[in-house]
């Protein structure tokens, strides 16, 4: 008997229902050697978006490989989100290197130095970063550096949208008057965990809070990255266990990628209140700097060379279809005030060969300049790997963002047939129906928390390599920088994802869904001290390896 590593993933491809006057199907499939892309989505032809799950134990017997996870601070305690913020909070920025390896060498001896004349506070955090004279790339970097049982993560922001709507907000840059100092980086790849914020009740005030006092609004590079499950208050399966109802992380390494250089950072946190002293910190990083690779590792960013060797839908079409009947008919009654749901289905995919999501991310960034790409991949955990073209808010300073992302083309073979194929979307008054809805249900909340809400323009094509889409840009201006959380609280879940009103759509979800999305089509980004941005995880995957028994 032949034994071999194998993975195992499920894609999740969401379905929306709504009250049209025409009930269609469409479906769009794509080789998994590619993208991943398959499935699609009832009244709206769009191309399914994917969340992976993975189990403890396979039909054959298989287990997952579980190892130890490494020792870092939680900074979401029971009281963390009640306390100011940390006392020491600063950036320090070493002299410029002309590679990765001498960079290294700078931060080993300015933590060795920090270590000798330590800080005095009881809390703090502190970043050291080195620009290097070279571009890197982020994955490539994070690719080298192969210690499981350090959490990894990865976000590439998506290519700035044309005719964004522009809001003034205390100045002509739009900060308040802020002049900003610091480069946008292209891609940041972080690697361990300075501290890091889980927690299994729903995401809350409190929590925000917590990540908030280690986010210096004066050191903007101080990120911390992460995801948010879809529906906190559904039960999480075993497959999602390591991410909890929130994870987000401040990595203790990070390399950033920029347009004309790149930056290999690390940090520094520690809060006596929370059991874990400076000393526990450096030692932590002094650990990981010393299994930091300089180098870079190329990853193949064609196709993936893996075959699928079993394949399980959840739900059956049989189950599927009762789902199915069962919203249309709510939908149709006048029982509850159900409009729209969007269901979802996964499926589960296990390959003859691992796949690195490294790898599968790679493949993904090459043609996804207009999208969001992201890894989140706790310690000893399957990987969150997604492609996401769908922004869910960005603020900076008081300057909020957003868009609404509905309505689903494929891209023509020829630019006549592209641009036949777009008109058809655009006049399209099924499409237009589902469009309105999310663009007015986001335009609307938004107006409950900023003062000035704009929309521009109302209804444009979205064109992305393989598929387009309808989609409008809003900006807006945000009474206070506390009310973050309220805006993310607000815009997720929205319409596209989940249904209207929310929560009669969420309530059908559960009932009717028979498996986790867990961070599937929840928010996926980063909170800073002065900038935010989060995009919503579809077209995503969970990713895991598979240990068969003997080995």
């Amino acid at each position: 008997m032949t034994k071999h590593a194998s993975t195992s993933t499920t894609y999740v491809g969401h379905y929306s229902l709504a009250r049209y006057p025409v009930l269609t199907a469409a479906a769009s499939a794509m080789a998994p050697s590619s993208s991943l892309y398959s499935s699609g989505r009832l009244l709206s032809s769009r191309p399914a978006s994917k969340g992976l799950v993975r189990g403890l134990l396979t039909r054959d017997g298989s287990r997952w490989v579980r190892p130890s996870c490494s020792l870092s601070m939680n900074g979401c305690t029971a009281d963390a989100g009640d306390q100011g913020a940390v006392t020491t909070r600063e950036t320090r920025a070493l002299p410029a290197a002309s590679a990765p390896q001498e960079a290294v060498g700078q931060l080993r001896a300015a933590v060795a130095a920090l270590n000798a004349d330590p800080p005095v506070s009881s809390s703090g955090i502190i970043r050291l970063e080195v620009p290097i004279r070279q571009r890197g790339d982020a994955i490539e970097w994070l690719h080298a550096q192969t210690q499981s049982s350090l959490p990894r993560c990865f976000f590439s922001a998506r290519a700035p949208l044309p005719d964004t709507p522009a809001i003034a907000v205390g100045s002509s840059n739009g900060n308040g008057g802020h002049k900003e100092q610091w480069e946008q980086p292209v891609s940041v790849a972080g690697l361990g965990s300075a501290v890091f914020f889980r927690g299994t009740d729903a995401f809350s005030v409190r929590d925000w809070r917590a990540i908030k006092r280690f986010l210096p609004r004066d050191c903007p590079l101080i990120r911390a990255y992460g995801a948010i499950r879809f529906d906190a208050s559904s039960d999480a399966s075993v497959e999602w266990e390591d991410y909890g109802a929130f994870y987000f992380v401040v990595p203790q390494v990070e390399f950033s990628e920029l347009e004309e250089g790149s930056v290999l950072a690390t940090t520094i946190a520690w809060d006596d209140s929370l059991s874990w002293t400076w000393q526990s910190a450096v030692d932590e990083l002094q650990s990981t700097l010393h299994e930091i690779s300089p180098c870079s590792v190329k990853v193949n960013r064609s196709t993936l060379q893996t075959a699928i060797v079993n394949l399980n839908h959840v739900p059956t079409k049989a189950s599927w279809d009762l789902a199915v009947t069962q919203a249309l008919r709510m939908i149709k009654g006048s029982q509850t005030e159900l409009v729209k749901v969007v269901l979802a289905r996964c499926s589960r995919y296990i390959t003859d060969t691992c796949i690195d999501p490294l790898e599968l991310l790679a493949c993904l960034k090459v043609e996804g300049q207009n999208a969001y790409q992201f890894c989140i991949q706790p310690p000893d955990a399957p990987a969150f790997v997604g492609n996401s073209p769908e922004q869910l808010f960005h603020r900076k300073y008081l300057k909020i963002s957003s868009e609404a992302l509905a309505g689903t083309r494929a891209r023509g073979k020829t630019r006549a047939d592209d641009f036949k194929i777009g008109q058809d979307l655009l006049l399209s008054i099924k499409e237009d129906t589902e469009f309105t809805i999310v663009r007015e249900n986001i335009k609307k909340k938004l107006e409950m928390i900023c003062d000035e809400v704009v929309v521009n323009p109302s209804k444009a094509l979205r064109k992305l390599p393989r598929v387009q889409h309808l989609s409008a840009q809003l900006a807006a201006r945000l009474r206070n920088e506390d009310d973050e959380f309220d805006i993310l609280n607000a815009l997720h879940p929205s319409p596209a994802v989940c249904g209207l009103p929310t929560e009669e759509a969420r309530q059908f979800i559960r009932d009717y869904e028979i498996f986790d999305r867990g961070m599937y089509a929840g928010p996926v980004g980063w909170f800073g001290g002065a900038e935010s941005e989060f995009a919503v995880g579809i077209r995503s995957a969970l990713l895991g390896k598979l240990s068969c028994p003997g080995i």
